[in-house]
């Protein structure tokens, strides 16, 4: 069998130059971010008091860009946005009819008319299912 190889003793020196550089690399990338608030997409859930509880809490005053946060998350996406955002949204965005519909315009307009054999039809198909209930 071949001997292990012998390894080298620990340069203190050349590992505390790769500390300094690793916490360098970090500091270069780093984000320091100072401002925190509430994610609006996530359910809050707000926990009561104890029953026998003496302890009264001051009232604080809303935060106006929190509230307006939290009510615009709650919004549907057509009042959101100006314009669909995924593929998924495009269908159905526009939801409000084109044009106005007209009963009285009849190049548009197609009631339902009943002739002679679409009655005959109607009266075969209910004895068809008075004959069907029944046996």
């Amino acid at each position: 069998m071949a001997n292990p190889k012998e390894k080298d003793p620990v340069d203190i020196v050349h590992q505390n130059a790769i500390h300094v550089e690793t916490i360098m690399k970090e500091l270069r990338h780093q984000k320091l971010y100072t401002e925190f608030n509430i994610n609006p997409f996530k359910k809050l859930h707000i926990l009561t008091d104890k029953p026998m509880s003496n302890i009264t809490y001051r009232k604080e005053e809303e935060d106006p860009a929190f509230v307006q946060a939290i009510q615009r998350a709650h919004l549907e996406p057509t009042k959101k946005y100006s314009h669909p955002q995924t593929e998924a949204q495009e269908i159905g965005w526009i939801s409000s009819p084109l044009i106005a519909s007209d009963r009285s315009d009849r190049r548009l307009n197609f009631p339902r008319q009943n002739s002679e054999i679409t009655k005959y039809m109607d009266a075969a198909w209910r004895l068809k299912e008075q004959t069907q209930n029944l046996g």
